[in-house]
């Protein structure tokens, strides 16, 4: 039973680390390929371009596992939604409005209005 455990470990580290280099491979050709051409930058070395796939994925993707993992949230929360009391719906909209503002619950959209925080007075 452990040595399926660390055999099973060892084969999700090499796929890794497979995945991590034909990733930063893929980076640095694309790079190399247009950058230079085009705006007449450097081109870049193997792992300047695992590091930019990184940085990348850590800012605009995440390490979440999976086309389109977060993609159902709205669906789910949009059936929450229907299946709410009129009285809930407040009670939702109230909570948003004290932890995040009035803007981020939507604030008077819902009910129609523009959602713009109202100017302030001088």
């Amino acid at each position: 039973m452990r040595n399926i455990r660390i055999v099973r470990a060892l084969k999700i580290v090499l796929l890794v680390a497979i995945a991590c280099a034909v990733f930063g491979f893929i980076v640095m050709s694309l790079w190399n390929w247009l950058m230079p051409a085009l705006i007449g930058w450097r081109p870049i070395t193997f792992w300047q371009a695992l590091g930019l796939f990184i940085l990348t994925k850590i800012l605009f993707g995440g390490f979440r596992g999976g086309w389109g993992h977060g993609r159902h949230w709205r669906r789910r929360m949009m059936e929450r939604w229907e299946q709410m009391t009129p009285e809930e719906r407040e009670k939702f909209r109230q909570g948003l409005q004290d932890c995040w503002g009035r803007r981020a619950a939507g604030g008077d959209v819902a009910r129609g209005g523009t959602g713009q925080a109202p100017a302030a007075e001088p």
